[in-house]
């Protein structure tokens, strides 16, 4: 399956065809302004400058680097001072509670400029609460495993697995970041018997069961420790772990590894493991405090105006837009990088976060706050 198809059938979940309200993409806003907080390396510059001279409206953006850091931002700020957010739909829940997001008008919204299967699909994933929208889908990527193929040859996409990563002999030589980590160890721990989780699915509904799993593989992770020479947050220290701080094998997002796939001419690579790469879609919401409403709806409809803009930050930035179409312009080395990274049925094994209880993501700090804590 190639990216294209696969985008086209959403989360694996299938999806409905959609008959889109008739909405002018090319249209400018009555705001000459967008303040845009996205994820570091979402948004180019050339995104930027194209954006700006189709709309007039000048774009302000400021980075994050997870979810928590843009959640607690615009708690803090009580839902104000940016027009655009790009959370994780899976932390929808998270948003919801503290009334961050202002319900979405979807006859101002383009909806025919989203591949449909990934509108269908974000619904039940954390987009809609109580029978509203509040966010619409932006890209979808993985994280799966990172590897220098010079340093360990025998390597292979569908055949890694999570657990290489805590083998022996890799002492300060990984990189991976703590909670998600905790998600790859798991997965690696349950194909073995190691624990029982039905694919760590069950630690989405039950805050018991979660914390018994989560305690066992937390303890895992700490006993095999001497391995991790850096923990990762961010995009820019994923790639300086392994073109500057020595680490030659790790647990990433796609984007940086895909990068450093066309930087090296292949010696870093981006593989699929055995368990499935855990694979997350990005969304796009309007904070309740947000002062430029019109020049925001001007960025979604830009973003879903025939593929064009989707393919400019898929090819810049190495993860997958949602746009209807955005395949169609990718460079030849997106292509390949992807077909590299996903054979066989590496998209058909994709694990999916599910959606986030209120209660997840607080329990899940715990212990990766004491993973970080923990002696090497």
């Amino acid at each position: 399956m190639n990216r294209r198809d696969f985008v086209k059938k959403g989360l694996g979940l299938g999806g409905a065809a959609m008959v889109a309200p008739m909405v002018m993409t090319n249209a400018t806003a009555s705001n000459k302004e967008l303040n845009l907080y996205a994820w570091s390396d979402y948004i180019s510059e050339d995104m930027i400058k194209a954006f700006e001279k189709e709309t007039g409206i000048t774009v302000k953006l400021t980075t994050y680097g997870s979810n928590d850091e843009v959640l607690n931002k615009l708690r803090a700020s009580n839902g104000k001072g940016f027009d655009i957010v790009i959370p994780s739909v899976t932390y929808g829940q998270q948003w919801f509670k503290y009334k961050l997001l202002q319900p979405l008008d979807i006859k101002k919204i383009n909806v025919a400029g989203c591949e449909p299967s990934m509108w269908e699909s974000s619904s039940t994933h954390g987009a809609v609460f109580r029978g509203r929208r509040y966010l619409v889908p932006f890209n979808w990527g993985t994280e799966a495993i990172t590897v220098n193929s010079e340093k360990l040859p025998n390597l292979k996409p569908n055949e890694v697995s999570y657990g290489d990563i805590w083998k022996d002999g890799l002492d300060s030589k990984i990189t991976v970041r703590a909670h998600s980590a905790l998600i790859g160890a798991g997965l690696y721990l349950d194909s073995i018997g190691k624990i029982s989780s039905n694919r760590m699915l069950d630690t989405y509904k039950d805050e018991k069961v979660m914390r018994k799993i989560y305690g066992e593989i937390t303890d895992y992770i700490i006993s095999h420790k001497k391995n991790i020479r850096q923990f990762w947050s961010n995009a820019q220290e994923t790639t300086n772990a392994f073109m500057q701080n020595g680490c030659i094998i790790g647990q990433t997002w796609d984007g940086p590894a895909m990068r450093m796939m066309s930087e090296t001419k292949g010696k870093i690579k981006f593989m699929a493991p055995k368990e499935g790469a855990i694979t997350w879609m990005d969304s796009m919401g309007i904070p309740k405090g947000a002062k430029n409403v019109s020049a925001a709806y001007a960025w979604i409809n830009w973003i879903y105006n025939g593929g064009k803009a989707g393919a400019m930050h898929a090819n810049a930035s190495g993860y997958n837009s949602c746009a209807t179409n955005a395949s169609e312009y990718l460079t030849q080395q997106a292509k390949e990088n992807f077909k590299a990274a996903y054979p066989g049925d590496a998209i058909k094994n994709l694990w999916w976060y599910p959606m986030e209880p209120t209660w997840f993501v607080s329990a899940r700090n715990e212990f990766r706050d004491k993973l970080l804590a923990a002696d090497s």
